[in-house]
């Protein structure tokens, strides 16, 4: 099997997806079935969405070792996870590197279907936040992307460097290899400084 740039970027993206559905898995105390359930839906969420708007054979059908990777991620959480003391902390960094790497993974495949810039970032950011926000929804917690510190904009960043670089005549590798580590900054700025964007300020409507 060869290692290609998406491949390795889709196995990483996938693995610490899964890692953070399964830690919402634990956060609720579910059973083994509810780990495998989160984990895959975290892991493999985002990817199917992508493949199937831009009309690819959805991947994880093609290559199993994908639902493998989910399975065996949910498997140690469930073992290990209690040796965890700050669960939500993990799950935080775990998303973080999956932002990064599915926002370029996303852009990355985009291009290569011969999608053009605006939708290649598109693609890029709804691959690397569908799948967390499925998870949210389904464990029951609050969507990260609805928390005030910057989320979704970590993902357009990763998407935006690999597309302005590549455009600039970057190799995909050299642009992945920028783009993955600033998009994680971004994210980890929110995480460690709460960096947010200006919030929208309601004003009084007018009396008529």
């Amino acid at each position: 099997m060869t290692f290609t740039l998406p491949y390795l970027l889709d196995l990483i993206g996938v693995a610490v997806f899964a890692l953070s559905g399964s830690l919402v898995a634990s956060r609720q105390q579910l059973d083994l079935i509810g780990f495998g359930l989160l984990a895959s839906l975290t892991g493999i969420g985002g990817g199917t969405l992508r493949d199937l708007i831009i009309g690819r054979p959805v991947f994880w059908i093609q290559d199993q070792t994908y639902l493998i990777v989910c399975l065996t991620a949910a498997l140690a959480v469930y073992l290990f996870g209690p040796l965890i003391q700050r669960r939500y902390i993990v799950l935080l960094w775990c998303d973080a590197v999956g932002l990064a790497a599915y926002g370029v993974l996303g852009a990355h495949i985009a291009r290569l279907e011969g999608l053009g810039a605006m939708p290649a970032l598109v693609m890029g950011v709804m691959t690397a936040t569908f799948g967390g926000l499925a998870r949210d929804i389904v464990g029951g917690e609050t969507p990260l992307f609805l928390k005030q510190e910057i989320y979704v904009t970590a993902a357009l960043a990763a998407a935006c460097a690999y597309v302005g670089l590549t455009a600039l005549g970057v190799t995909a590798i050299w642009a992945a290899a920028a783009s993955v580590p600033a998009g994680f900054l971004v994210r980890a700025g929110g995480i460690a400084f709460n960096w947010t964007l200006p919030r929208y300020r309601p004003r009084g409507g007018r009396q008529y």
